[in-house]
């Protein structure tokens, strides 16, 4: 059965009246396979508002922009709240979707809210970790005693230790202070620099025997120009040039370069701390010490070097009491300062 194109044109028309009519149906790309385009539902909105200002048919209206377009696999509901402008720039909003797009927007900044206060709670709890875990760290190497020599003469060196210190506040420092007061400093500072330049052989052979040649040339130096220019080491001249100020090497230095280890700790009457290694190091380093050729008696030696110890601690008055006085174990102090010294002065 055949059908007139003029009843079916009216027919189609008559179905499109209807759903424009009775369902606030727009044509406007509804058989599109893209989203709707609400730039012209935004410019046909006002003039369906002024024809019809009932509030069922814009309710409907808001659900329409709520539906997928149909045939549209794409398409994506209208958010909240959206507003309609005229081109008077009249913005019309459709009712009660305010009052959706203030409770939509509370319900973000909450969901926001908590989730950032879950993240700090996550977080927290990494931190306090982390913290305790590095008092814990802290704790352990404070209570670790690190042992930077063997000392099992740690009774009989303690007694000479505590002889050593009775000795230097009741003997050493006040003939110190005596010697201080009526000799002026710049005379003392004079007699240390002609008892360091004449153990100028000490320094340099030492150099030598390590292997270090650059060394060696800057302590002959040293020694030729304050022996020259400083009046026989009156004064440090070379001190103006810091290059020739290299640091003291001795015999038991060499023996470290070598190889030899420390040895154990031992602490030296009227000399303090040392170590076997240390020890006959002095007694090697006597015999290339040029006060010791002098060709006078024993005891004159002997008085040598003591009056080179009251003029040394005349000079450094206050620093061994200042230690003391900070150490809660003054021979442990004493030994750890004395082995991380050397240990320096080998690296050098």
């Amino acid at each position: 059965m055949s059908v007139d194109p003029v009843m079916k044109a009216l027919r189609v028309t008559a179905v499109t009246v209807f759903f424009t009519v009775f369902c606030g149906y727009d044509s406007v790309g509804a058989f599109d396979n893209e989203p709707l385009d609400h730039t012209l539902l935004v410019a046909q909105a006002p003039q369906k508002l002024s024809s019809e200002p009932e509030e069922p048919l814009g309710l409907r209206r808001g659900q329409h922009l709520a539906q997928p377009t149909r045939g549209s696999a794409h398409a994506q509901p209208a958010a909240p709240g959206d507003q309609f402008f005229d081109p008077t720039n009249e913005p019309v909003e459709l009712p009660g979707l305010g009052f959706s797009l203030l409770m939509a927007q509370q319900t973000q900044q909450s969901g926001k809210d908590q989730s950032e206060t879950s993240r700090e709670e996550v977080q927290d709890p990494a931190k306090e970790d982390q913290e305790d875990e590095y008092d814990e760290d802290d704790d352990e190497y404070a209570d670790d005693e690190v042992v930077l020599i063997s000392d099992p003469l740690i009774q009989a060196n303690t007694d000479m230790y505590n002889l050593n210190d009775t000795l230097y506040f009741w003997f050493l420092k006040p003939a110190a202070r005596g010697y201080g007061y009526i000799i002026p400093q710049e005379l003392r500072v004079a007699v240390r620099n002609v008892f360091y330049n004449i153990r100028f052989p000490v320094r340099f052979i030492n150099c030598l025997l390590q292997g270090k040649g650059r060394k060696a040339s800057y302590e002959f130096g040293q020694f030729f120009i304050n022996t020259t220019v400083g009046f026989l080491g009156l004064a440090n001249v070379a001190a103006n040039y810091p290059h020739l100020q290299p640091s003291q090497e001795d015999l038991g230095q060499t023996f470290a370069v070598w190889g030899i280890g420390n040895g154990a700790y031992i602490m030296l009457p009227f000399l303090g701390p040392s170590s076997v290694r240390d020890g006959l190091g002095r007694l090697g380093d006597i015999f290339i010490d040029p006060i010791w050729w002098v060709p006078v008696d024993v005891w004159t030696s002997i008085g040598i070097r003591v009056g080179e110890a009251v003029n040394e601690t005349s000079l450094r008055i206050g620093e061994y009491e200042a230690l003391k006085e900070a150490a809660l174990d003054p021979y442990v102090m004493i030994r750890n300062a004395y082995v991380q010294n050397r240990n320096k002065l080998i690296a050098e």
